[in-house]
Formats: C-alpha cells, structure tokens, sequence
C-alpha cells in the first residue's frame, strides 16, 4: 500500500478512487491533484512508479489541508460557532440537524433512538371503547 498524507491508500485500486480515502480529498480534487501531479487517473496505484507517489506526496502536502488538521479547522469552525452563541451553534450544541432540515419527522441518525413519552398514546378527546 502506499502511504500520502497518514493514510494507506489502496493498491487495487485506481489512483483517482483511491486517493479520495483521504480525508479532505473528494471526486472533484482528485483529478485536479494527479493533472498537476502528470499522473494518468486510471492507473492503478500498484503500478505508480516511487517518483510518482513522491511527487503526489509533496503536492498533497504542499497544497491542500487533509486529514488531521482538516480535521482541526473543522472542529475549531464548531466550537467558534457555539462560543459565538449563533443559531449555528445552537444546533450543534443541541445536537440536530444545521442545515435547515426538518425534524419534526426525520433526523433519527442526529437526534438518536426514539424516547417513548408517556400519555402520548391516545389523543385527547378519544374515551377507551
């Protein structure tokens, strides 16, 4: 496996799949990092030469934030909007969606397991029959 910016890249694998397992690198950098880089994207990564990987190493490291301190700036962005007191950060502090999604229904995966409430069971107005 070859090894750019922390992370095991896979050998089987093109390198335009496969340098996306980097964290900060997606379907539309990849391609513009290997044409700077002058490597075919459809090369698999077991067949780079050491010069090639080397080369993609020094522009990944140069050029772009990936991996832990992506990560970092990301985390830093949050707490600044929490610490800050935006509607932003609120959401974030409370655990729900940011983005203007719904969750009146939806938004099991950010809000967790459903929490059965008691009485909730049969509505008001409606006797037992």
């Amino acid at each position: 496996m070859a090894r750019i910016a922390g992370v095991d890249i896979p050998k089987n694998k093109q390198v335009l799949v496969s340098l996306q397992y980097i964290y900060g690198i997606g379907p539309s950098l990849s391609p513009r990092i290997l044409a700077q880089a002058g490597v075919n994207p459809y090369t698999k990564v077991s067949d780079l030469a050491e010069v090639e990987v080397n080369r993609l190493r020094e522009i990944i490291n140069r050029g772009y934030n990936v991996e832990g301190e992506l990560r970092k700036e990301v985390d830093l962005n949050i707490k600044r909007l929490i610490e800050v007191g935006s509607y932003r950060g609120i959401r974030h502090r409370h655990g729900l969606p940011v983005r203007g999604q719904r969750t009146r229904t939806n938004a099991r995966a950010k809000r967790g397991p459903r929490k059965t409430v008691a009485g909730r069971g049969q509505r008001r107005g409606m006797g037992k029959k």
